[in-house]
């Protein structure tokens, strides 16, 4: 067996599922859940027309590199988006079975296993970052959140002695679970180290719609051509339309960005079996094409954050996140409690179901905490009324421990 697999952790929801097992919640509460972050507001009909249109494709044997016309949505998709120059759809832009399977991939594409490589993680982080580093040959290195900063990763804490052995930078912006965004000096401080040291970053924005201020998101590949780096070097950007258009089952995303590394990663991906359903394909690309819906979403997560987030002041340390659909919350405000202690009572108590942030971080290499520690992750994915009911229940829940 492939020791490296001994490496891995178990994944947060299993954590989870043994945390509360054995537990009996109180019944005269309905069950929600704000553990798992899946998208619950409805799929748009002309999405599941796409699909169901072309239901023919299915006797077909799709290509890795997938259609020309996918690749040319997606690409006009990212123009339109970043206000970016015309993309190669040929050379620069993949689609790819959600951003998961993809960003686990990259990793054993770039990484070098005989070099004794790091990876850098944010910290807390998606736990695939992780997974694919120790599966790559390579060691994670987690880099701890500046709170100062709506906890964006504080790369100036990493050592000077660390650096020459990083081949891989993993970027989540809006960050999960924190929601922070990168600025464009964060991007220049990147770019300049990956050209000091040569290691790719691979910026994971599977957030990137939903957000609450005016302006969007900075996208990585935008922040790479306002600072002038044309053809985008070392630099690929991961997208998917689970969240942004609310279809998690369909497993359709992309990746785009350096031409000589999506090269390579097409040969890995087409031993690797990565191709995308035909179907799925042209259901992609009425997705991508459209932006109504995008902003109908918006409004609907932006009404439950601004009704949600004040409510949950009252009783514990959280603040509205740049973006995402995500409270990144401290649980100890008004009483000394444990994340997994306040997640298994909340769950037993109220039938809320939310996620220990100790589960999504790590202890750093220089010793410190946990900085998930005492916190809890919450996704806002249910409709408004679902997402308020459980903010009451918590407001309640914190009360009680408080007295």
């Amino acid at each position: 067996m492939n020791p490296h697999l001994d490496q891995l952790q178990p994944y947060p929801f299993e954590k989870l599922k043994q945390l509360v097992a054995g537990v009996k919640p109180d019944a005269s509460y309905a069950p929600i859940s704000l553990g798992i972050g899946e998208p619950k507001h409805p799929t748009p009909d002309f999405i599941k027309a796409a699909l169901a249109d072309n239901l023919g494709g299915l006797a077909v044997y799709p290509t890795t590199a997938g259609s020309d016309a996918l690749r040319a949505a997606i690409a006009h998709w990212l123009e339109r988006r970043y206000a970016l120059p015309p993309l190669d759809p040929a050379t620069q832009v993949l689609p790819v079975n959600g951003s998961r399977e993809a960003l686990f991939a990259l990793a054993q594409t770039v990484v070098d296993p005989a070099a004794n490589a790091y990876v850098v993680c944010p910290n807390p982080l998606y736990q695939i970052y992780e997974g694919a580093a120790y599966l790559a040959g390579a060691q994670p290195w987690f880099v701890n959140p500046d709170a100062n900063r709506n906890f964006a990763p504080d790369y100036s804490a990493i050592p000077a002695e660390v650096w020459p052995r990083v081949q891989l930078l993993y970027v989540c912006s809006p960050g999960n679970p924190t929601g922070a965004v990168l600025s464009l000096e964060d991007w220049r401080e990147l770019f300049t180290l990956s050209d000091r040291y040569g290691f790719v970053i691979a910026a994971d924005e599977c957030y990137s719609e939903i957000y609450f201020q005016a302006e969007p998101p900075l996208g990585a590949l935008e922040a790479a051509h306002r600072l002038g780096r044309v053809g985008y070097p070392r630099l690929i950007a991961f997208s998917s339309l689970s969240k942004r258009s609310n279809v998690p089952g369909m497993r359709s995303g992309f990746v785009a960005g350096d031409a000589a590394i999506m090269k390579k990663f097409l040969l890995y991906r087409t031993y690797q079996g990565g191709a995308m359903s035909p179907s799925v394909q042209q259901a992609s690309i009425a997705a991508w094409g459209d932006e109504q819906h995008v902003v109908d979403n918006r409004v609907k997560y932006l009404a439950k954050f601004s009704q949600v987030t004040p409510m949950l002041q009252e009783v514990m340390e959280v603040d509205l996140p740049d973006a995402g659909f995500y409270l990144w919350a401290k649980v100890d405000k008004q009483v000394q409690i444990t994340d997994t202690d306040f997640a298994r009572r909340l769950y037993a108590e109220y039938n809320v179901t939310v996620l220990p942030g100790s589960y999504l971080g790590r202890a750093s290499p220089d010793g410190s905490a946990n900085p998930g520690s005492n916190r809890i992750r919450m996704a806002l994915v249910a409709e408004v009324d679902e997402c308020l009911e459980a903010a009451r229940r918590i407001v309640a829940f914190c009360k009680a421990l408080a007295r």
